[in-house]
């Protein structure tokens, strides 16, 4: 079975272990709204819709803290094979606030601080530090 978040993750932070500027992956609505949070959680340095049509690519610009990637692991929580959802005070800090939880909610793809600032719960898509 695919699973279009996972091969985004780990593409993000393979080409961050290879010390690439960049990592290229098939675009999609969902993974721009991911993007978008990641960017203001400072894990990326830009994301960037490219091509027309069918031929779309999202572009992931990476960040460094000196030559080690900010991004040092990431997991996957909900999966296509079986999903797993969080109510509202279900939601717990990452690695004592290191790391960030990232929900799909009814108001969003959005941070588990966010969502639990919304009062809301959701799908909990990944956790990545």
């Amino acid at each position: 079975m695919h699973d279009p978040i996972a091969d985004m993750l780990i593409r993000i932070k393979n080409a961050g272990t290879a010390g690439k500027a960049v990592a290229e992956m098939p675009y999609s609505k969902l993974k721009e709204a991911i993007a978008a949070v990641l960017f203001k959680q400072g894990y990326i340095a830009s994301y960037e819709k490219k091509g027309k049509k069918v031929q779309k690519t999202l572009e992931i610009g990476l960040t460094y803290d000196g030559k080690k990637p900010r991004i040092a692991g990431v997991g996957r929580i909900s999966k296509p094979s079986r999903r797993f959802y969080m109510k509202r005070d279900e939601i717990k800090k990452i690695k004592s606030g290191y790391g960030l939880l990232v929900l799909s909610t009814p108001k969003g793809i959005m941070t588990g601080d966010e969502a639990r600032k919304a009062q809301v719960g959701g799908e909990a898509l990944f956790k990545i530090w």
